[in-house]
């Protein structure tokens, strides 16, 4: 693994997915080791030719902005979602795979216009303490037992993963921009608990760049929901998708800054490792540059959890974190974050340009 500011540009497919970022986690490797294969093979996907740049700031908002929860439909009725039960965690560097070998020309398919009537589920989850400690360290938390909110999203990952990279999911993986998360937590999840995840897509709508959707994961302890997280994801299209327009005189001045971070590109590898996230985009040259980046940039998540941790000893013991993804976040560059308390528990928080000001992410903890 590269440990400096450059990284090599001569890297295979391998390379590009897995390489010196490969997940070799004990915790997922144990669960691999005695579990059965999933029930069901995971389903190609279909070509996608790369946009010619998407380093630009994106308009996106969280799948859920009343709060509402119009998705837990169990099966029976119309609408109802098909649940599937996984035996494991999936492997996430093999569906990275399949992701970037179906987006070569001639290897796709038709994809699907509509959201699959799936749940995917998966039971028993636990967590390994060294690959906690590791995630810890690459994204500034304390090592405690207590999880961080942004961990159980890196640990019910891969089932969101496997459900993205299904033959008839409308927007394919293969450069999707997620543009915004939410996550709830419920209650403090300890590092000794079972978690079992399922994840389901829902709200396909139209965006001015193309499509957007929402990939939800649900985490659960002894059948009682503890974590809820909502990720949005964009899907650029030729043809614009309509729906709301962004104003593009809406950009606010920066707030003013309380701690600056320098970001090397070993964040993106690093953090990679620990989350699962092999996208290329985030940990090599070549693989940034073959979709419109002109270097790799760092993973939003990433952003979203370093946040957190500089607010760690601050956030209450249940609490909405909600962000906006604007601007990737360049590797490296120097950030600034801000954050300014809203009263009682609430803070309004930003990752901005240390040098121009200009937004990467912009969120809120209630």
């Amino acid at each position: 693994m590269a440990t400096s500011d450059q990284e090599p540009d001569d890297l295979s497919l391998h390379d590009l997915i897995e390489g010196p970022t490969q997940d070799l986690t004990s915790a997922r490797a144990a669960l691999a080791a005695r579990a059965t294969p999933p029930v069901e093979p995971t389903q190609d996907l279909s070509a996608l030719v790369p946009p010619r740049s998407v380093d630009h700031e994106v308009g996106g908002t969280s799948g859920d902005p009343q709060r509402r929860q119009l998705h837990d439909r169990p099966g029976g009725g119309p609408g109802a979602r098909r649940r599937v039960d996984l035996a494991r965690v999936p492997a996430a560097g093999g569906l990275y795979r399949r992701a970037l070998l179906g987006a070569l020309p001639g290897t796709g398919r038709r994809r699907g216009r509509e959201l699959p009537a799936l749940e995917l589920s998966v039971a028993g989850v636990t967590v390994d303490r060294a690959h906690l400690a590791d995630y810890d360290r690459v994204c500034g938390f304390r090592l405690a037992d207590r999880l961080p909110a942004t961990y159980l999203h890196v640990l019910g990952f891969p089932l969101s993963l496997r459900l993205m990279t299904a033959a008839d999911f409308p927007i394919p993986l293969t450069g999707v921009v997620h543009v915004a998360n939410r996550i709830t937590v419920r209650r403090p999840v300890q590092v000794g608990e079972s978690v079992d995840f399922r994840t389901y897509a829902e709200n396909l709508r139209p965006h001015e760049r193309g499509r957007q959707l929402d990939v939800v994961l649900v985490g659960s302890v002894g059948g009682e929901e503890v974590w809820r997280g909502v990720s949005t994801y964009l899907g650029k299209e030729r043809a614009a998708g309509g729906g709301p327009r962004r104003d593009r005189g809406d950009r606010q001045p920066p707030p003013a800054f309380s701690a600056q971070w320098r970001v090397t590109p070993r964040v993106g590898t690093d953090y990679a490792r620990v989350s699962g996230d092999h996208n290329p985009i985030h940990t090599s040259k070549l693989g940034a540059r073959l979709f419109g980046f002109p270097r790799p940039i760092a993973h939003g998540m990433w952003s979203k959890a370093r946040c957190l941790a500089a607010l760690e000893s601050r956030l209450p013991e249940a609490y909405t974190v909600d962000v906006a993804f604007k601007l990737p976040v360049p590797l490296p560059s120097t950030v600034a974050f801000s954050a300014t308390t809203t009263g009682g528990a609430g803070w309004d928080f930003g990752l901005h340009g240390a040098r121009d000001g200009r937004p990467h992410l912009v969120g809120t903890v209630r």
